[in-house]
This record gives structure tokens, sequence and C-alpha cells, in this order.
């Protein structure tokens, strides 16, 4: 039998509720990732996924990400020029939104950075120490968006963030961001549309996580134990603490249309491991 299909069979038995199981079947794949499951799930897995920046920050800052984040902010950076308030839901440490403001020709005149990780905006903050216009906030979204505040925005953006937010509270999310905002930039992953009870689904996922965690080395571990496998058991077992979710391209265009966004555009960004990047851009 493939290393695939048992590793299929792992997350078809974690689905189920046998946890010794599926760690059983994992520690016989023969793999990377079959090992580092087997491993989560004898220890009991980690805490929240972002609220372990040691993880995160190897992940997000090593791997296929090094390019894609290189190519957005360049992308991010050519936006900046002509804007004098930017918004940005989601900074993370800062990855994209500190190389562009520092590659742009023209800094916007206020920045407002949303960021529910007071670890990672405390990095953002360290990078941005001393610029202009800078404010900082320690929330979701939601609870941003939810502020009795008239502020405006000539640009938000939000990289890989909103997928964060479950589809439903994110048309919200964006709808209360319309009227606010002259122009939405995301950047977001086209992913595959399966029926997420299928076999099909399954094999999708442990072809491509096997992938994303070959590219990370010494680091391999560290960002499997802390990162992508709590978020890859969520997508399995919801119940257990989903952090992500995810849609085809052509659905993240059609969320913006129904929140009352017009003019979507979505152009490529960078291939990757998991799905092809894309940036949607709305007004």
């Amino acid at each position: 039998m493939k290393k695939t299909d048992v590793l299929a069979e792992a997350l078809t038995a974690y689905r189920d509720g046998d946890e010794a199981k599926a760690a059983d079947l994992a520690g016989r794949a023969g793999s990377t990732l079959g090992t580092e499951l087997h491993r989560y799930l004898n220890d009991g897995g980690g805490g929240p996924v972002y609220d372990q920046p040691a993880a995160f920050t190897a992940f997000i800052r090593g791997g296929g990400n090094v390019q894609l984040y290189r190519k957005l902010s360049a992308m991010l950076a050519r936006r900046y020029g002509t804007v004098g308030s930017l918004l940005d839901l989601g900074c993370g440490d800062g990855l994209a939104v500190v190389p562009a403001l520092e590659q742009a020709d023209r800094q916007p005149g206020r920045i407002d950075l949303v960021e529910p990780s007071s670890a990672l905006l405390a990095e953002t903050r360290k990078h941005l120490d001393g610029t202009h216009g800078l404010h900082t906030w320690d929330a979701t979204a939601q609870e941003f968006l939810a502020r009795e505040d008239d502020r405006t925005w000539q640009l938000t953006q939000s990289t890989f963030a909103l997928q964060s937010i479950p589809t439903e509270e994110r048309t919200e999310v964006l709808r209360s961001l319309r009227p606010r905002t002259s122009c939405l930039v995301l950047a977001e992953f086209d992913v595959p549309e399966y029926d997420e009870d299928s076999a099909e689904y399954l094999l999708s996922l442990v072809t491509r996580y096997e992938r994303g965690i070959s590219e990370y080395g010494k680091d391999a571990s560290l960002v499997a134990q802390g990162f992508l496998l709590p978020i890859l058991l969520g997508l399995i077992d919801p119940a257990k603490g989903r952090t992500n979710w995810e849609q085809p391209a052509t659905d993240w265009a059609s969320q913006l249309k129904e929140a009352g966004f017009t003019g979507v555009r979505i152009e490529p960004l960078a291939d990757y491991w998991w799905s092809p990047a894309v940036l949607l851009t709305a007004s």
C-alpha cells in the first residue's frame, strides 16, 4: 500500500475518533508526515496554533514562503505610492507589510495594523518602530471593525489572514468593511474544491502536506508539531479546533461581491506547495 494511502487511512481513523489507530497507522506509513503525525498524536499535540510563535515564525519565514512573500511584498509596495491611509487586517509578524513599506516609493500617512496574536503583533511593532502614523491594534478583525470609530482607508489589505475566519462570519466582516475602504487587496490560496468527506480530499491533503513539510529540513519537526499538524487535524475534525476556512479563488470573488464589493479581479501571485497563491483586488 502506498504511503499516501496509509496516511489517508490514519486521517480517516482520526476523523472517526480512533486516535490510537490513527497514530499506529501514521507510524507505519514510513514518511516524514507519518512520523510527525505519530509523534503528535502520541504526545497529545501542542497548544493553540497561532500562540506558538517559534513554530509559526519558522514556517512563515522558511520553505516556499520565502519566494511567496518576496513577490507579495513587491506587489503591495507598488500600491502604496498614492495611498494616504492603509489598514492591514491580520498582519502577523509583519512579513508582508514591513518589506512592502520599506520598498514603497512613498509610505501611507496613516497605517493601522490589526493582529489578534499579541506575540506576533509585538514583532511587527519592533520592525516598524518610529514609523510615522503607525497604529497597532491587538484584536481580531471582527473586534476591530465593531469599534465605534469613523476611520476609513484608501487601501485595506489582508494577507492569508481572512481564511482564519469562518465563512459565514467572514461575509459580515467584508460587509462591514466595504463602506470604509476604497480598495481591498487579499492574498489567498486558490485551493482545489473537494467534498471534505471524500477519500480524494484526504489523499490530496496528505500529498500536499508531505510536500510542504519536506521544504523545512532541520526545522521540519518544529513546523509540523507547532503549526502544520494542528491545522491539518482541525480540517479533519473541526471539533478539535478548526482554524482555517479556505476556498477556491472564484468563491472568494463571489463572497466579495455578496458583501458589496465590485470590480473584483484575480491575478496569479506565486506557485506554492499547498495551492497557487493569488491576489484579489476589489473596490
